[in-house]
């Protein structure tokens, strides 16, 4: 289909035709180009929310067009409905209400999609009109379809009143309402649940009802629940969805009703504190430990028992809330329940069988990956109301396990132990619980015939280092596990993880093991067993190992190290450029960066939270320049080599940038040495193809450098440089580089905070950068609007200490004033106010007196920033905007308003999201 009917370019109105609408979702459904289906979605966006969408909407649900056409006139009704509100005249409710009340009924019987949408419609309409406009909302949804008539029969019109009962509490939460309304309508709800129990409840029992209306009264209960309607009002309810789980078509339906009923906090406050019926509710609470564990693997013989999950969330929650007498009660009888519930969660999350496990699609080993870290994240919150006894009860399991020589243990049955064990171990601190030795000494018993199982040993040695660094005498009864393991690739992310893990929390422990650990990495760096970032985790692990050494043993290991990889880079340095070569280069440059990222001799890291001193084995760093840079001077001139090859791709530039950039945050002041000639190449770099990663890096270096006078003269001359090579990509066109625009302006806003003196300088265009500032308010990126914001915030104090930009603010203080308010009226996105608030607020706070003049100057042109303000909004925001010296938070609230008003959004769901 060609696109000549409006939809290649911005149309005016008149395009938004019933013809015009369906020829655009042709285009949509049917156009094998991408870029015109692109063109066809925004259009017809755009369509949906304009006037004319009431035309039309009603004759694309005409019974002649096919479903995808009808669906998108459903569809722009419930948008109108749901998002303009406001626009719709009171006069208008009943007739919008009996019209889409006569659709559904055309649809009962007709396209499911449609219907539902149709539904979703006439519930936005609801919850817009009720309670004052459309009392009893929901009791008239019942009595209209239960009346005869209109052809439809009465299957069809039951089905079609419970979807739109249950979409309407969907809607509800999904919606956009105001905050007060919000609380309005959740109580006329509450109020109309009277007019839905009986009913769902006379259906489920009718003996005659088919299996799709049980199945649909049991969704629309779990849609209402939701919204804490009193269980004691649907206590008989509830129990005829127990009846339901005799029939194995309702019985997952059923589950998940019956766990949201007894999952709302009211409903277990009521069914807890009815003490005189706890065997009912423990009977309860049993039923649903069997649903947790009902037999059968998930996601292949069942998918019940993950819905159940939430329920010992809620269950745990309230009996924690207890004053702690009322508590200990209630502990007597629900910690045994815990730990069967332990004992079931941990066989549910066993493998299955290895043939039966290797016949699942890769789809179903995801699901059941995704429910076994379900499980993980259940015990995990189990143990805050167990604690150490959980522990000792795993461990007590895993000895009897693996102990028992006269019954042979399956290896799903030890893993799905251990899993439990790495479970809690990796986020809760078991520094104290006396049975990890018993189980760091239980882990070499285990006999590793499996991969799951050999993950799962891996992760949980791994979920051990920080206890590993307080008991260093345990790490040679499982480091040689772990360096045997990084042999093998199937183990790679588990492997590498861990050893990483421990190198960083026991790096101190590490130098007798050391030779060994390097030696072992290298053969498998050498042999090229792990993928891309297994390798540059293996470098990170290295560094933290090095760190820890005597500096001559850093640079003898890193000599051996690294030596293969820059005979190899001085080999590529010479080849024609070609895409294989590339990636090989990236490579080596990343596992450099890594190396460095982590590689620290300051003892800086081994700080403690409160920021007291170190521990005692830390010494102060050694004379002489520190390792990495004696690296980084050796082979910085075939870094140069490399660069002038491949200077203008940006992922090798990145890669370059990205060794010095981890350097300079790894070393900070120690990175001294190497300023001068990292200066001299960065600005090479740039004045020949700028990239924003250059201007990364320079103000990494600013950051950094640029306060301590050894190094500013070379500091201030890169950023000289790189200001000037920027400022004429702005005069040739910076619309295709908002990546280069965005860093100048981090850059400019940290040479601000820093070292404000840069902008003294005479070689610095400080009204150029100014202007460029402002042309960067208007680029569509948000980040690099952001970014700009931040730089004038930090700009605009200096008004007062540093003569070139206070002249430059007062000369040209308007513009910016007019950027800014051009933003709020509409130019940018509404997720920038808050960064447009901070630029008023700053100017407000330093050139107060200037921005009453510059308000009242840029509002005065009539529709400026639009055509929605009156004369006097504008007044009252600029009265608003000038009182506010003091209070950040009431200017974003201000400017929040006062876009919204610009947009025409005032009042309505979108001002909600505010």
């Amino acid at each position: 289909m060609e696109t000549s009917v409006g939809i290649a370019s911005t149309p005016d109105a008149l395009d938004f035709t019933v013809d015009n609408v369906e020829k655009a979702l042709h285009q949509l459904y049917y156009d094998p180009n991408i870029e015109n289906k692109n063109l066809a979605q925004k259009w017809l966006m755009q369509a949906q929310v304009s006037p004319q969408a009431w035309q039309f909407c009603w004759a694309l649900l005409s019974p002649d067009k096919v479903p995808e056409i009808q669906y998108f006139g459903a569809s722009a009704l419930h948008t109108k409905i749901s998002r303009y509100w406001s626009d719709i005249p009171t006069d208008q409710y009943e007739s919008l209400k009996s019209q889409l009340f006569s659709q559904i009924a055309c649809f009962s019987s007709g396209s499911k999609m449609v219907l539902t949408r149709l539904c979703v419609a006439l519930a936005s309409l609801a919850l817009n009109t009720m309670p004052e406009a459309w009392p009893g909302a929901v009791a008239e949804m019942v009595r209209v379809f239960q009346e005869e008539g209109g052809g439809v029969d009465g299957r069809a019109r039951c089905l079609a009143l419970l979807e739109l009962l249950t979409v309407l509490p969907e809607e509800f939460q999904t919606s956009r309402l105001p905050q007060y309304r919000k609380g309005q309508v959740r109580g006329a709800l509450g109020r109309e649940w009277g007019s839905v129990c009986p009913l769902l409840q006379q259906l489920l029992r009718r003996t005659d009802s088919p299996g799709a209306v049980k199945a649909r009264v049991l969704r629309c209960l779990s849609s209402w629940v939701l919204l804490d309607v009193p269980l004691n009002e649907s206590e008989g309810l509830v129990h005829d969805c127990f009846s339901a789980l005799s029939d194995p078509e309702l019985f997952d339906t059923a589950v998940e009703a019956i766990v949201n009923a007894i999952s709302q906090p009211d409903s277990q406050r009521t069914l807890l504190e009815q003490v005189d019926h706890w065997q009912s509710f423990l009977a309860l609470v049993n039923m649903i430990m069997f649903c947790t564990g009902i037999p059968g693997h998930y996601p292949v013989n069942e998918t019940t028992s993950s819905l159940t999950l939430t329920f010992w969330y809620t269950l745990q929650d309230e009996i924690m809330s207890f004053e702690s007498e009322k508590q200990a009660v209630y502990l007597q009888v629900y910690r045994p329940v815990y730990f069967q519930l332990v004992d079931v969660l941990l066989h549910k999350a066993q493998f299955p069988s290895d043939q039966e496990y290797a016949s699942w699609s890769s789809d179903e080993k995801e699901q059941f990956r995704i429910y076994r870290v379900d499980i993980s994240d259940t015990l995990m919150y189990v143990y805050e109301m167990l604690g150490a006894e959980l522990l000792s009860n795993l461990y007590d399991k895993l000895g009897r396990l693996l102990t028992n020589t006269e019954q042979p243990t399956s290896w799903q049955h030890t893993e799905a132990l251990l899993y439990g064990f790495q479970s809690i171990a990796e986020t809760i601190d078991v520094n104290y619980s006396d049975v990890i030795p018993g189980l760091i000494g239980l882990i070499p018993r285990i006999n590793i015939n499996n991969v799951q199982l050999a993950d799962t040993v891996m992760f949980t040695i791994g979920a051990l280092a920080e206890w590993l660094a307080d008991h260093p005498v345990m790490l040679s009864s499982v480091l040689p596990l772990v360096l045997q393991a990084l042999g093998n690739p199937d183990l790679s992310v588990s492997s590498v993880s861990t050893l990483k893990k421990i190198c960083r929390e026991c790096k101190y422990d590490l130098p007798p093991y050391a030779t060994n650990i390097v030696a072992v990495s290298q053969e498998v760096l050498i042999k090229q067993i792990h993928k891309t970032s297994q390798c540059m985790w293996l470098m990170q692990a290295l560094g933290f190992l090095l760190s820890a050494l005597p500096v001559e043993d850093i640079l003898r290991n890193l000599h051996s190290l690294i030596t293969p990889y820059i005979q190899q880079l001085e080999k590529l340095a010479d080849e024609t450029p070609n895409p294989s070569n590339k990636l090989a280069i990236i490579h080596i440059l990343g596992l450099l960066s890594n190396l460095f990222t982590t590689l620290d001799i300051s003892k800086q890291d081994d700080e403690s939270a409160d920021g007291s001193a170190p521990p005692v084995k830390a010494t102060p760093p050694p004379p002489g320049p520190n390792p990495v840079v004696v690296v980084l001077q050796q082979v910085f001139a075939l870094i140069q080599k490399v660069l002038s090859k491949w200077l203008n791709d940006s992922q090798v530039v990145e890669a370059v940038c990205a060794i010095f950039e981890k350097s300079v945050k790894t070393l900070l002041h120690d990175f001294a040495p190497m300023v001068s000639q990292l200066s001299e190449m960065l600005g090479q770099m740039y004045s020949t193809i700028p990239q924003a990663s250059a201007l990364d890096l320079t103000r990494q270096m600013v950051h950094i450098f640029a306060s301590e006078t050894d190094h500013f003269p070379p500091i201030k001359a890169l950023f000289e440089l790189v200001t000037s090579v920027t400022l004429s990509i702005f005069q040739q066109g910076p619309r295709d580089h908002p990546d280069i625009v965005d860093s100048f302006m981090q850059l400019q806003a940290q040479a601000l905070k820093r070292k404000p003196d840069l902008f003294l300088s005479e070689n610095l265009d400080v009204k150029a950068v100014f202007h460029c500032g402002i042309l960067s308010l208007k680029f569509p990126e948000a980040p690099t609007v952001k970014s700009t914001c931040l730089f004038f915030t930090e700009l605009l104090p200096h008004c007062l200490d540093v003569p070139p930009l206070a002249r430059v603010v007062q000369e040209d203080g308007k513009l910016l004033v007019q950027a800014v308010l051009e933003g709020i009226g509409g130019g940018a996105s509404r997720n920038l106010m808050d960064q447009f608030a901070e630029v008023l607020f700053s100017l407000n706070k330093n050139c107060f007196s200037l921005l009453a003049v510059w308000l009242k100057e840029a509002l005065q042109p009539p529709g400026f920033p639009s055509s929605r303000i009156t004369p006097e909004q504008k007044d009252n925001f600029s009265q608003q905007i000038l009182r506010e010296r003091v209070n950040k938070r009431r200017v974003k609230d201000i400017v929040k308003e006062f876009t919204l008003l610009c947009r025409g959004l005032h009042g309505t769901e979108y001002a909600a999201e505010y």
